[in-house]
């Protein structure tokens, strides 16, 4: 996480003045990255719908257990802020095993790791129904975040295998229905199943959901043929992450993503706060409006799809970086009003939310588009740059939270503004 950080203050503090700052993001420019593709061949839907449900595994797996966190406090006998611990540990093991599996599937392949890392997934699952105390829940949380991980990672590198950069977004715009359904449907499926069995069998369905993706992955998955280059040892390993990251084009756009996921998980975690405690909004009526803003995501993805039929993926992704900035400037107006408004906070973060769906894909596929025999290391890079940002903006909004508006707003406003300021190499 700190690497790419130090990257970006590099691009920030070192980029000359460009003349006509705004001018860049609506004017296409001569560059390979605007070129497009005549023909955009969907992937085969058996594919497609595998590559969702990975994608959809990090959602189901927070978030199923959310509406849980009072009953495991209660059963197990764990201070407040006990059970956070297991949602960390689940973040800390994902970004180690991003960084491992992205050089091994390069090695070896794509479909062993995955099915490694989805029977350790299913694993760590099972043995979480058993915990009985707070370090087994951290513990195979941890195991349980470090199998998962495989999905995430792979998936934009067995996308890369079988796309050019056109048709990366166009697939990853697909696959947003159904990661964009996934943040919305676990907590409601959650709180169903323990209401129903009790919060253990939460975890029992995960367990049985890891079984049915090891087994459609073994039968759907045809594994492409990986070429060998040089050493495989951990130097060398290495030497190509810091190729990775001293990359300027792929990190700009690695970069990007990042930022705006960044107050994408800014808005995740704070908006409970916001619109429930500030705004006395219930609980059910917080789904509704999640909800919306999830729907608006997958809206998005799919108005980008059309988009990709006549634009290249860069000349939709520099409009669409000023989307976030102008829904986190209009949380900074509310927050400065005496007091907040719906009417500004609501439309601040359906603008910020529905830019992930332009410039996920978008970005995603730009930065796969030249790693070819490194494909799995960059999408180690690119997944564990989001996560990181989104534990260090979870982690800014923890500390510096002062019961309003305020704090959300400007973390949003800021991550957007960093992307427009890298955003001005494109």
């Amino acid at each position: 996480m700190f690497l790419p950080c130090l990257t970006f203050a590099r691009y920030v503090f070192t980029q000359p003045a460009v003349p006509g700052f705004f001018l860049p993001f609506f004017t296409p420019r001569k560059s390979a990255l605007n070129s497009t593709t005549t023909a955009l061949r969907p992937i085969p839907l058996p594919l497609l719908f595998l590559l969702g449900s990975l994608a959809a595994i990090a959602p189901l797996s927070t978030d199923m257990y959310l509406p849980a966190f009072a009953a495991i406090r209660q059963e197990i006998g764990l201070a407040a802020g006990d059970v956070e611990l297991s949602f960390s540990s689940y973040f800390i093991g994902m970004l180690i095993g991003m960084l491992c599996y992205g050089p091994v599937s390069d090695r070896i392949g794509r479909k062993l790791p995955l099915l490694v890392g989805l029977g350790l997934y299913v694993c760590a699952s099972a043995a979480i129904t058993q915990a009985g105390d707070l370090t087994n829940l951290v513990f195979w949380r941890f195991l349980q975040g470090l199998g998962g991980c495989a999905g995430a990672v792979l998936t934009f590198a067995i996308i890369r295998d079988r796309c050019d950069m056109a048709q990366s977004a166009h697939n990853i715009s697909l696959l947003v229905l159904i990661m964009g359904a996934a943040p919305v449907l676990a907590p409601l499926l959650g709180g169903w199943v323990m209401e129903l069995a009790g919060w253990r069998n939460v975890f029992t369905a995960l367990s049985l959901f890891g079984v049915a993706l090891f087994l459609y992955a073994f039968v759907v998955l045809d594994e492409r043929p990986v070429a060998h280059h040089g050493d495989s040892g951990f130097f060398a390993v290495l030497r190509e992450y810091l190729d990775l990251l001293k990359s300027s084009r792929f990190m700009t756009f690695v970069l990007i993503q990042a930022l705006v996921m960044g107050g994408m998980f800014s808005y995740i975690i704070g908006s409970p706060s916001v619109l429930m405690d500030i705004h006395g909004i219930s609980p059910g009526m917080f789904g509704y409006f999640f909800g919306a803003n999830a729907i608006g995501v997958m809206i998005a993805g799919q108005l980008n799809r059309a988009l990709l039929k006549r634009f290249a993926p860069v000349e939709i992704l520099r409009p669409a970086l000023w989307l976030p900035l102008l829904g986190g400037a209009l949380l900074v107006i509310d927050a400065q009003l005496a007091e907040s408004t719906l009417w500004l906070v609501l439309p601040g973060f359906f603008l910020a939310v529905c830019s992930v769906g332009f410039v996920n894909p978008n970005a995603s596929a730009l930065a796969m588009a030249d790693q070819g025999r490194r494909a799995g290391k960059a999408s180690a890079i690119l997944n564990g740059a989001i996560f990181g940002f989104g534990m260090l903006a979870g982690l800014l909004l923890n500390l510096c939270y002062t019961g309003t508006t305020a704090t959300v707003a400007w973390l949003m406003f800021g991550c957007a503004m960093l992307a427009i300021c890298v955003g001005r190499r494109l």
